[in-house]
């Protein structure tokens, strides 16, 4: 086994009832991947094909009817700081400020040695450290319905990010936004990247997203999901929003599109 791949999906299969209580639903079959560490991958497929599920086992939501999934060499059996989710939504809490949404998973997780009041200093201090990151400086103070959806998705980042996980999991966390505010966020993406290093496994409809984002793109099937596909994407990282006109990107996008609609 390789001692980089931070994250093993091995053989995975899941299933769920029926709304009639006749019989299962069988969202995943035979999936396995892996994730090495440092690494950004994509899973891309047609809506409905389970990759949230996936998504959701690797964040330790669901547990797989079959197979196995190793973070780090042990089983996921739970959720885990270690691997911060992103969502869709920015799920922040509205009574809560910028500052105080971040500071919020460093309070209560007892791990990262920051409960009670403990360093109160240091928690401000790293709460600082990534308002700078993503941008958000002189906004500390500001409630979530005072920002854009652009913003509140920041804030959102900035909060899984301030308890430094190994791997974050992001389920289309640019999906909901407008055209160019999600290109600033995809570059925001490949700066934290190149800064911090974090492992990424995320969610997407959009093939050019996956292509800009991604080290290694996974395809899959339409139910039950299945991976058809892992396709290894030639260009270096930073990639400039340029390279979307290029000649190679537009034949490695063809042959996706071709993929998922065969």
């Amino acid at each position: 086994m390789n001692e980089r791949k931070e994250l093993i999906i091995d053989k995975v299969e899941k299933t769920f009832p029926l709304p009639s209580g006749d019989g299962r639903l069988k969202v995943l079959e035979d999936v396995s991947l892996s994730v090495e560490e440092g690494e950004i991958i994509a899973l891309l497929g047609p809506s409905g094909c389970g990759k949230s599920t996936l998504l959701n086992i690797a964040a330790g939501f669901e547990r797989p009817d079959e197979g196995q999934v190793l973070f780090m060499g042990e089983a996921i059996e739970s959720p885990s700081p270690q691997r911060g989710v992103v969502f869709q939504s920015a799920v922040l809490f509205p009574w809560l400020t910028v500052r105080q949404n971040i500071a919020y998973g460093l309070k209560r997780n007892k791990k990262s040695g920051f409960s009670g009041r403990k360093n109160h200093e240091e928690i401000e201090e790293i709460c600082s450290r990534y308002i700078r990151l993503v941008g958000l400086e002189g906004f500390e103070n500001y409630y979530p319905a005072q920002l854009s959806g652009g913003m509140q998705q920041r804030v959102s980042l900035a909060r899984v990010l301030a308890l430094s996980p190994k791997m974050l999991l992001m389920d289309e966390p640019f999906a909901a936004l407008d055209a160019q505010t999600r290109i600033a966020m995809q570059q925001l993406l490949l700066t934290i990247s190149a800064q911090l290093r974090p492992t990424v496994l995320f969610v997407t409809h959009d093939v050019e997203e996956a292509l800009i984002l991604a080290d290694k793109v996974y395809v899959m099937s339409r139910l039950p999901g299945r991976i058809i596909s892992e396709i290894e994407v030639p260009f270096q990282r930073p990639r400039p929003i340029s390279i979307i006109g290029s000649a190679e990107f537009s034949k490695i996008k063809s042959e996706i599109l071709e993929l998922l609609f065969n």
